[in-house]
């Protein structure tokens, strides 16, 4: 059993680095810490970023948890032994990733996972926000499986990876914190989901979904309120595909807690939004408009 300590950060390709740069920092609202020529990084907390665009095919290249310092050669041969092939990452990986080491692997979803130990932190330096979106942190990830719950299964039993509620088959909400889940697998092909950032207020919801509007940006759904986790929510998507949301009032579970994972009725219209809010469209693109 491998035990992960907190989110790391999200590896995404993309074919136009310039304005996936633009986007996160003009509309998602977050820090830009570092850019070259094929390669960006942004900043939402303490960690020295959370997500790195790296020029390529558009798609998700991986999802990084941190483990405690020691702890990634036993991780290492546990996965090993379990059957599973395990990538050391060299000391440019690392360096490009700006932590102490890694390994790689995939999920069942075909899902490439890296673990990694010290990861860079800026402890002492106020993150430098693009705009004033209220983001507290790099929330949680949501990936994609052909088979939710083999993917369940995978993550539970090699990790300390508990269920907090089912959607159906269709989606498995995952925690090793007391934040309610900090990975969520959702039924779909294999690839990134969506990337989450908590704010500080449901004021901030709403004044990012005004904004988000007036800017042309296309709202997937939301504001709402999700009745597994009761966050406040707000889905939207960016170029290329990528998925962001922002939330707020996540449900905590401490581990003492006796929780027993529920589970939702897809079929009833309140089984993803506590305000019944269905599916949201847009004006024009984000890029169209004068921001």
């Amino acid at each position: 059993m491998i035990t992960l300590t907190d989110l790391a950060y999200v590896r995404i390709g993309t074919q136009d680095l310039d304005t996936q740069a633009e986007f996160a920092q003009r509309i998602v609202g977050l820090e830009l810490v570092e850019k070259t020529a094929d390669t960006a990084y942004f900043r939402a907390d303490n960690r020295r970023h959370c997500v790195q665009f790296v020029t390529g095919e558009p798609r998700s290249l991986s999802s990084a948890f941190t483990v405690a310092d020691g702890d990634l050669p036993a991780a290492a041969d546990y996965l090993t032994g379990q059957g599973i092939e395990v990538h050391q990452g060299t000391a440019d990986e690392c360096a490009e990733r700006h932590v102490k080491e890694f390994i790689s692997f995939r999920d069942t979803g075909n899902n490439v996972v890296e673990l990694v130990s010290g990861q860079t932190h800026y402890e002492s330096r106020p993150v430098r926000f693009a705009r004033p979106a209220g983001i507290t942190e790099f929330g949680h990830l949501g990936l994609e499986a052909p088979d939710v719950v083999e993917a369940q299964k995978f993550w539970c039993g090699h990790f300390n990876i508990q269920v907090s509620d089912w959607i159906g088959t269709k989606a498995c909400l995952m925690r090793f914190d007391p934040v309610h889940h900090k990975l969520a697998v959702f039924d779909d092909n294999t690839g990134l989901g969506h990337v989450n950032f908590q704010v500080e207020s449901i004021d901030d919801i709403m004044r990012n979904y005004h904004f988000l509007q007036y800017h042309g940006v296309e709202i997937v759904m939301g504001p709402g309120r999700h009745p597994q986790s009761t966050a406040v929510f707000l889905y939207f998507h960016g170029p290329e595909d990528v998925t962001w949301e922002y939330s707020f009032g996540v449900r905590r579970i401490p581990e003492d807690s006796g929780w027993v994972p529920r589970h939702f009725d897809v079929s009833q219209p309140d089984f993803i939004d506590m305000w019944k809010g269905g599916l949201a469209g847009a004006g024009p693109k984000w890029s169209e408009r004068t921001l």
